[in-house]
């Protein structure tokens, strides 16, 4: 079984209006949140064996601070595509992913990766877990997926929304 981690940013910060939106770099709330998220991946022994990361500041920073917390370096792959990606660009990219790959952290933007998290949750998706999803996917949340086929075969509704955490929920 495979196993797919879905990380939104951290919270970037708005302070200076003049930056560019790819250049925009984390609020201090964003930081924390980030490095929590990190913690909790470690505790529950999610950790990816390969990382895909938008090549954004935000993302960037989001990941170095995620990474810091676990006991081992994941290989990450910066993906100009996952900045702006639709849903289904999204899907597009993973089916790229070799098989032999098992568990993949993807982490990436709105309104792409909540929607592509929503239409890629199954039937057999955890009902609490969908819940808070279509509550809200705020920054730093993280939905975690397991997939039975391979990466080339995934489509939307084919995989099993597990868990779906948001920073506040691990205060």
């Amino acid at each position: 079984m495979k196993q797919l981690l879905l990380l939104r940013h951290a919270k970037s910060s708005w302070d200076d209006p003049g930056l560019d939106d790819f250049d925009r770099p984390l609020a201090e709330r964003g930081v924390k949140a980030a490095r929590s998220i990190g913690r909790e991946l470690a505790a529950r022994g999610w950790l990816p064996d390969l990382a895909l990361v938008s090549p954004a500041l935000r993302t960037r920073d989001t990941w170095r601070l995620v990474a810091a917390e676990w006991p081992m370096e994941a290989p990450v792959e910066f993906v100009e595509a996952l900045y702006e990606a639709t849903a289904a660009d999204i899907l597009a990219g993973l089916s790229k992913v070799k098989a032999a790959t098992n568990t993949i952290l993807l982490l990436g933007h709105n309104p792409g990766l909540e929607e592509f998290a929503r239409r890629l949750a199954g039937s057999q998706s955890d009902g609490s877990a969908r819940n808070r999803l279509e509550e809200k996917f705020p920054t730093a949340a993280l939905a975690r997926f397991t997939v039975d086929t391979d990466w080339t075969d995934l489509a939307f509704g084919g995989a099993r929304l597990t868990h779906c955490l948001r920073p506040k929920d691990l205060r």
